[in-house]
């Protein structure tokens, strides 16, 4: 399953007449998980008025919402809306809520949750999950450098052991299995080989 996520947690501040919006976003996979953030972030923002959030994680299968105390629909629902508006799955969104003492409006909470999460996700990094393959290629040192940049160019690089030989550790996306052998082939006249370890799911920036 190919989906689209966030890479880090990010965060924003939106200002609202004297009420201060304190957005973060978290990569989140499960719904235990994301429970366990958000008490943690109403630990750290104890002192706030409202700690409102929404997510979705198993891939899309699970989505929650809460408005914390805000009138009903003005806070968990629109950022959750964000968050479907983006096509993010495995995320988790918690808005904190300074109260200024100006009332908003039903309006105003809405738009103010609104670009709190919009700004918070803006922040991240967005990577497309897709199903990959983790690859192995043994080289002698005088090859890794080709190796190395023609493997960048078609891979994502997981890491490099150096020994007696070099051994370069890589993902593809198992549509270009095929076309990375030819190339592998074609490059070195045949002296190196692929070796496919794992299938992974792996993130790569869009």
């Amino acid at each position: 399953m190919v989906f689209l996520t966030i890479k880090n947690e990010s965060k924003s501040e939106y200002i609202e007449k004297r009420s201060k919006f304190l957005g973060t976003a978290f990569p989140c996979k499960t719904e235990a998980e994301a429970l366990n953030i958000i008490d943690s972030v109403k630990t750290k923002y104890w002192d706030a008025r409202h700690n409102c959030y929404a997510f979705i994680v198993d891939e899309g299968r699970t989505s929650r919402f809460s408005d914390d105390g805000e009138p009903h629909g003005t806070a968990g629902k629109p950022i959750l809306e964000v968050i479907n508006g983006k096509k993010l799955v495995n995320v988790l969104v918690v808005v904190t809520r300074y109260f200024g003492g100006v009332l908003l409006g039903t309006g105003g909470l809405v738009r103010a949750y609104t670009t709190a999460t919009k700004e918070a996700l803006e922040n991240a990094t967005t990577v497309e999950m897709i199903p990959c393959t983790v690859c192995e290629v043994c080289c002698d040192y005088q090859d890794h450098g080709t190796l190395l940049k023609l493997t960048e160019s078609k891979a994502e690089i997981l890491g490099t052991s150096f020994a007696e030989k070099v051994t370069l550790s890589f993902a593809l996306k198992d549509e270009d299995i095929e076309d990375y052998k030819k190339s592998l082939t074609e490059t070195f006249s045949a002296r190196l080989s692929l070796t496919e370890k794992e299938k992974r799911v792996i993130g790569f920036n869009i």
